[in-house]
């Protein structure tokens, strides 16, 4: 599959929505095999991250990756250490449950806070400090003696792994092309998954070897290991071009994209989008020396007031951020219902698991969510650029989306499976497989709704992607809030089968952005423009 970097500066009369573009052509071919159009077009500046190497980008990028794993390492080894801590303290299940809560408070909290400022200092300081936030949490964990200590503790983690998601997604569309991202969200959620469900089988031998307050310590210390990493090798993939040219303006109107009759020079669609041409003189600027690299700040003047209510602008006027946060935030709270009450449930009879036992659950979810990285990540870049050839080359960011509903099946099926069976007492392979099936689904859905919006809407990822923690972490406080009354109140079996029909809705939500999608995007152009106006103009997308 070959790629190619062409574009025009202007197709008179030819108007696109956000996020549509042409990605792929087999007419300009000689051999009539599909040709992958790159995009955003890079510039010719040897400091744009799109044109690095890719051991370079391989550094970071694992950088990233290694400080998403630690983070929800972090985030999700908790629950492995009720048995032992309510043995030490005494503690109920309300306790467990709002601290919890407490975690992903932080987590909605630290977004809103922290990433505004990747803007005007650049990615790297807000990587440094969040990492910095983790190793103070971890101290502060391994050394809990009261309730008050191991929420405050979950209130300065859930504040650390804030940006962790956004920051992430933003360093994915910094350093690569559209037809890449997929995949790259496909290893994101992979790590995310990994630290999640694998980070509680190796916390759950340590909590039985050690004790349970070695967890936190090992947290720390690789919390030090990243912070050196970052420290040292991770460079700023915030792009600013040495030398900017005058924006043009370019009319975009509003009519649906035809493919040129000349074939010989392909669409760069999101120039006519954003309107603007910087250049760089090619051969006018050498590669910057490690300590400008490394350099702790990168400051532009770029105002970030707004940037602290733009995400719930973009909530409450973008159907795609709506959707995105709606989906996100189900799956997370899915999570963490299912995540508490298992792992309560399951250190008493008939099960009696200890702490190893309670960990090696998590391998299943673990298992799952590697089959859904690559059903949502590789496969779906494939199935997009397919599509695309057949829609005569035109990419539609809804084209991510098919792959949501044999996801949200895997959901179901998993949340049936693993709640129903606690609820009878089936054998714990049962309740595992269950967990198995809810991870291949949650990584197969995450991997193609975020991608779905860092494609449709690029240019304020970082604010769509704000909104997205925030209300999907605004989900799981609710809902881990009112967990005991709950089950108090209607029994696990009804419990689960409500969080199963909830699970349902996701193909009722996604349904009309696959029909609608577009012309959402169409109608909302305008309020999409006005937000990514406040954006840094870096490059000649």
């Amino acid at each position: 599959m070959a790629e190619r970097n062409d574009s025009i500066n202007s197709i008179p009369g030819m108007g696109f929505p956000p996020g549509t573009f042409l990605l792929s052509d087999k007419y300009h071919s000689s051999d009539h095999s599909t040709e992958v159009i790159i995009h955003p077009t890079p510039t010719s500046d040897p400091n744009d991250p799109l044109n690095w190497s890719k051991w370079r980008k391989g550094v970071n990028f694992g950088i990233a990756c290694f400080y998403v794993l630690i983070t929800f390492v972090f985030l999700d080894i908790g629950a492995v250490a009720f048995g032992p801590v309510i043995a030490e303290f005494g503690w109920s299940l309300d306790i467990f449950t709002y601290g919890t809560a407490a975690a992903y408070a932080g987590l909605a909290f630290g977004c809103v806070v922290f990433i505004p400022f990747i803007h005007r200092y650049g990615r790297r300081p807000i990587y440094l400090l969040s990492l910095i936030i983790q190793l103070a949490a971890s101290i502060w964990s391994a050394k809990v003696q009261t309730a008050g200590d191991m929420i405050g503790a979950n209130i300065v983690a859930g504040i650390g792994g804030a940006i962790s998601e956004t920051i992430v997604q933003v360093t994915i569309g910094d350093l690569f092309f559209v037809h890449q991202r997929a995949t790259m969200n496909g290893i994101f959620l992979l790590m995310q998954s990994s630290g999640a469900f694998l980070g509680p089988v190796a916390a759950g031998y340590v909590a039985a070897g050690l004790g349970w307050r070695w967890m936190w310590w090992l947290t720390a210390i690789f919390s030090a290991i990243n912070l050196i990493a970052t420290a040292f090798l991770f460079e700023e993939t915030m792009f600013v071009p040495s030398i900017v040219g005058e924006r043009r303006p370019v009319e975009v109107e509003n009519q649906a994209p035809e493919v040129p009759a000349n074939k010989d020079k392909a669409i760069n669609t999101d120039r006519l989008e954003r309107g603007d041409s910087n250049k760089v003189s090619a051969g006018s600027v050498s590669q910057k020396p490690y300590t400008q690299r490394m350099a702790l700040f990168t400051k532009t003047d770029t105002p970030i007031a707004h940037r602290f209510y733009d995400p719930f602008i973009a909530f409450f006027t973008i159907p795609a951020v709506a959707y995105v946060s709606m989906v996100y935030g189900l799956l997370l709270s899915f999570f963490a219902v299912m995540g508490t009450i298992m792992s309560y449930f399951m250190i008493a009879p008939p099960y009696n698991f200890g702490s190893a036992s309670i960990g090696l659950l998590s391998i299943a979810p673990f298992i799952g969510s590697g089959l859904g990285a690559f059903i949502g990540g590789p496969t779906n870049d494939r199935v997009s650029i397919w599509l695309a050839s057949r829609n005569g080359g035109i990419f539609e960011p809804e084209m991510r989306l098919w792959l949501v509903f044999p996801g949200v099946v895997l959901c179901i099926v998993g949340i049936c499976m693993n709640g129903l069976g606690l609820a009878d007492q089936r054998p714990w392979p049962v309740i595992a497989c269950g967990f198995g099936f809810f991870g291949a689904g949650f990584s197969i859905v995450g991997s193609s709704a975020l991608t779905y919006l860092t494609d449709a809407y690029l240019d304020i990822v970082s604010d769509a992607f704000v909104s997205v923690t925030f209300w999907r972490n605004g989900f799981s406080i609710a809902v881990l809030f009112g967990l005991s009354p709950w089950l108090d109140k209607m029994g696990l079996r009804n419990v689960y089968i409500i969080v199963a029909c909830f699970a349902g809705l996701l193909v009722f939500m996604t349904i009309p952005m696959i029909a609608f999608g577009k012309r959402f995007r169409v109608m909302t152009k305008d309020r999409y423009r006005s937000i990514a106006a406040n954006q840094p103009l870096l490059r000649d997308l």
